[in-house]
């Protein structure tokens, strides 16, 4: 059974960190994209960090564009997301995702893209 299991969410004020990881098993990933989706309520959910297969690219959403940090560990089929400055409107449930389209260089941002999804983890952000 595939499953990406998400930990490292929680209550932070603003300003603060949150390091969310992504824990596969069932089967590697190690030649897959991964990204990291949200969604707060009543919105969409967006794709706000993707890494491609080897890491050699990268995909920030402009809100996020030098806050957070996509990683991938692919000996251990993790991947982390490090946010860093969070501010209120960061308040969402995170998604680990990864997009089986294999050894693609390019990092595909639509929902669609992506075939496994996690349960998710909340992150909430204090004023």
């Amino acid at each position: 059974q595939v499953r990406l299991v998400e930990s490292g969410g929680g209550l932070v004020q603003a300003g603060g960190s949150l390091r969310l990881s992504c824990a596969a098993s069932g089967r590697t990933f190690s030649r897959d994209a991964m990204g990291w989706f949200r969604q707060a309520p009543g919105k969409e959910r967006e794709l706000v960090a993707g890494i491609n297969w080897n890491g050699g690219r990268t995909y920030y959403a402009d809100s996020v564009k030098g806050r957070f940090t996509i990683s991938r560990d692919s000996a251990k089929n993790t991947v982390a997301l490090q946010m860093n400055s969070l501010k209120p409107e960061d308040t969402a449930v995170y998604y680990c995702a990864a997009d089986t389209d294999r050894y693609n260089i390019a990092v595909r941002t639509t929902r669609q893209s992506y075939d496994y999804w996690g349960q998710g983890t909340q992150v909430t952000v204090s004023s």
